[in-house]
């Protein structure tokens, strides 16, 4: 069989690699989907016409205190469309800019740039509004709102709390710990306090069976969001899915999990792709920006792993191309996860502390990657810091090449490749018959 030449994201192009001739390849893609032909009118349409709930003009009123939360710039979310048509809408419902924060959703991790802030708004929106990011270690402005049903913490940005009306943007797209992403999440972890995120990425919530890729019901992380969110006001989400060329495929805006539940509906349906089996070797794309820090890429490797049933065999092989040109990070979540890898002795040593003590938000990651790595080897290709990615127990490889021969002297020459070039946006199933794949091709 001839070598075949592919491709994944790598930064904001693409790496291509050859596989050698003895490995067989199978693709798995998200399934095709008509993009939008006009974004910024189906946006319209969908605040015209929002699922659940009147319009946003007319839940609006002159006076009124609002709060957009929107996604950072680690989310593809094309806020720079969906702000603005929310501030249109607020407008003709008379609210006054003065009256209207725009919270940015940043979590545990770093402030925003201003850079990052005029691409997430636009120049305009930035200069004319009041912009904040989250600040969930800041005792002045978070503010406490009692525990949901189950004992979950409800700590929310003071913005968010003040407010008359609670707006949020988002994503829907496969999630670790969400199923998927989007809803309720952008308010409830992008503006939460440090207890709040603490909790719901615990050791207990991310070790429950139900805390996994493409799960909703039974998910017990998704039922403290959708609670903490409700407790903290939000009534009105504009959320959108996008393909794998970040173009627009739906929109829908309105009540929080009407709206949400919609999306998710036909995100299934382009996300989710059959896979017969198990692969020996899995190669995943993060590209810009999740791969500008090793936090953020190694999602890709975990998303693989925490599919429903994880894509590569105990003893497996997960290769991730990504340039991690910011190193592990900036953020007192990423300063948390590496330490926590850098620092332990071992993988085993990682899990069975945090298992016993604990951990602060942002070293759910570490514990996240303890777990892959417990069962599969992680290689990290192309990185601009390899000795750090070493440092944090996985593998630096200059090349795929590289990496696909180091497999390959562990595993044998003959070893079943799967390639997911969109790692984070596509979701692979392994069916119990053996299908073939729906939408993936073989190489």
């Amino acid at each position: 069989m001839p070598s075949q030449t592919l491709s994944v994201p790598y930064g904001q192009s693409a790496m291509e690699f050859t596989l050698p001739a003895s490995m067989r390849a199978t693709v798995a893609a998200s399934k095709p989907a008509p993009p939008v032909p006009d974004a910024p009118a189906a946006v319209e349409a969908a605040l015209r016409h929002p699922i659940g709930t009147p319009p946003l003009r007319q839940l609006a009123r002159p006076g009124d205190r609002v709060c957009i939360v929107f996604t950072d710039a680690t989310r593809a979310s094309p806020d720079h469309v969906l702000v603005p048509a929310m501030l249109g809408e607020l407008e003709r419902a008379g609210v006054r800019p003065e009256d209207i924060t725009l919270l940015c959703g940043t979590g545990m991790h770093r402030p925003s740039t201003p850079a990052e802030r005029i691409a997430k708004l636009g120049a305009d929106v930035a200069a004319r509004y009041r912009v904040l990011d989250n600040r969930a270690q800041d005792p002045q402005a978070i503010v406490n709102l009692g525990l949901t049903s189950a004992g979950v913490p409800v700590s929310i940005h003071r913005s968010v709390v003040e407010a008359d009306l609670v707006l949020a943007t988002g994503i829907v797209e496969p999630h670790q710990y969400a199923g998927y992403s989007g809803g309720c999440k952008t308010l409830a972890v992008g503006a939460a306090g440090e207890a709040l995120i603490a909790h719901t990425h615990g050791p207990a919530f991310v070790d429950h069976a139900g805390t996994r890729l493409g799960v909703i019901d039974g998910n017990p992380f998704q039922d403290a969001i959708t609670e903490a969110a409700r407790r903290a006001g939000l009534r009105f989400i504009l959320n959108v899915v996008l393909d794998d060329a970040r173009r627009l495929l739906r929109v829908a805006a309105g009540e929080p999990m009407a709206a949400f539940s919609d999306l998710v509906g036909f995100a299934r349906s382009v996300y989710e792709v059959p896979i017969p089996h198990r692969y020996d070797i899995a190669i995943g794309g993060a590209g810009y920006p999740k791969d500008s820090n090793l936090y953020q890429a190694t999602r890709a490797a975990s998303y693989l792993f925490f599919a429903p049933t994880p894509v590569v065999r105990p003893g497996g092989y997960i290769i991730i191309p990504a340039r991690c040109e910011e190193g592990a990070g900036a953020g007192v979540a990423e300063e948390r996860y590496l330490r926590a890898m850098r620092d332990a002795p071992d993988i085993a040593f990682i899990l069975e502390d945090a298992r016993i003590n604990g951990y602060p938000p942002g070293q759910q990651r570490a514990f996240v990657m303890a777990k892959v790595l417990e069962q599969a080897r992680v290689i990290i290709v192309a990185s601009e810091c390899p000795d750090l990615v070493a440092a944090c127990k996985m593998i630096p490889a200059p090349t795929v090449e590289a990496a696909l021969a180091r497999a390959a002297a562990d595993l044998g020459p003959g070893s079943q490749v799967l390639v997911v070039p969109h790692a984070l946006q596509t979701l692979p199933v392994v069916t119990a018959t053996g299908a073939s794949i729906a939408s993936g091709t073989s190489a």
